[in-house]
C-alpha cells in the first residue's frame, strides 16, 4: 500500500512487538495478475532464518517503493505475511510484522466507513476511493512465532485490513465497481512509464 512516508522527526512511533528487521535487499514488486497475487497464501509454519530474511527485503522495499505496507506475495512469495509502518489518525506510526493475520472488524452499530483513497503497490500509480471500516486489529504471529496484536484507525485501520486481504488473495480492486476499477486501471496505465517491472529495485 503506497503512501508518502513520514520521519521519525514528525511522528511518535510505537513498536509493541519489536522493530522491523532490517538489512534485507529491495526486490522488484508483483504486480497484479501474477497468480501469486489473486490465491490465498500459505500459511507460515517455520519460524527459521529464511523467514527473518524474507521480512527484512520486504521491508527494504516497502521504504523504497514508499508504502506503508507490503505483504509476500508482493515481492512474490507464497507466505501469508505482511509488515507494515503505517500512521493513525494521531500521527504516531505503528511498525510491525504479522504471519498469518486474522483480521477483526467492527460490527452492528459501531461499523462505521471511511471512503478514503487507497492504492497499491502492486498497481502502481493509481489511486481511487474504497470505502473501508474506520478501524481493524488484526491478531497473528511474528518472526519467532510469539502472538502479535495490532490494532488502530485511519490509514493504519486501512493498511491493516489492505495487507490482510493480499495474504487472502484480494486485492482492493476486487472491492471497488466495475466503474471505478475502469478507471484505477486508466490512471495505472498512464502512470507505467514511470514504474518498470523491475521498479523498485532498478
Amino acid at each position: 500500500m503506497p503512501e508518502d512516508q513520514p520521519t521519525d522527526a514528525d511522528l511518535d512511533l510505537r513498536a509493541p512487538h519489536g522493530p522491523l528487521p532490517d538489512g534485507g535487499s529491495v526486490r522488484p514488486i508483483t504486480r497484479w495478475g501474477t497468480p501469486v497475487m489473486h490465491r490465498p497464501q500459505a500459511a507460515v509454519t517455520a519460524y527459521d532464518e529464511a523467514l527473518r530474511t524474507l521480512a527484512a527485503d520486504m521491508v527494504a522495499t516497502m521504504y523504497a517503493a514508499e508504502g506503508v505496507g507490503l505483504a509476500a506475495c508482493q515481492v512474490g512469495e507464497d507466505v501469508a505475511m505482511f509488515v507494515f509502518d503505517c500512521p493513525d489518525d494521531t500521527g504516531t506510526r505503528t511498525v510491525g510484522v504479522v504471519c498469518n493475520p486474522v483480521l477483526t472488524l467492527p460490527e452492528g452499530r459501531d461499523r462505521r466507513l471511511e471512503d478514503d483513497e487507497e492504492g497499491c503497490l502492486s498497481f502502481p500509480g493509481s489511486f481511487e476511493s474504497c470505502p473501508r471500516p474506520d478501524w481493524a486489529r488484526v491478531d497473528g504471529t511474528g518472526l519467532d512465532g510469539e502472538p502479535v496484536t495490532f490494532e488502530g484507525d485511519g490509514l493504519l485501520a486501512r493498511c491493516l485490513q489492505h495487507e490482510t486481504d493480499h495474504t487472502l488473495g484480494t486485492v482492493f480492486g476486487d472491492r471497488l465497481s466495475a466503474k471505478s476499477r475502469k478507471r484505477l486501471t486508466k490512471k495505472h496505465d498512464a502512470a507505467a512509464e514511470e514504474f518498470p517491472l523491475t521498479w523498485p529495485a532498478g
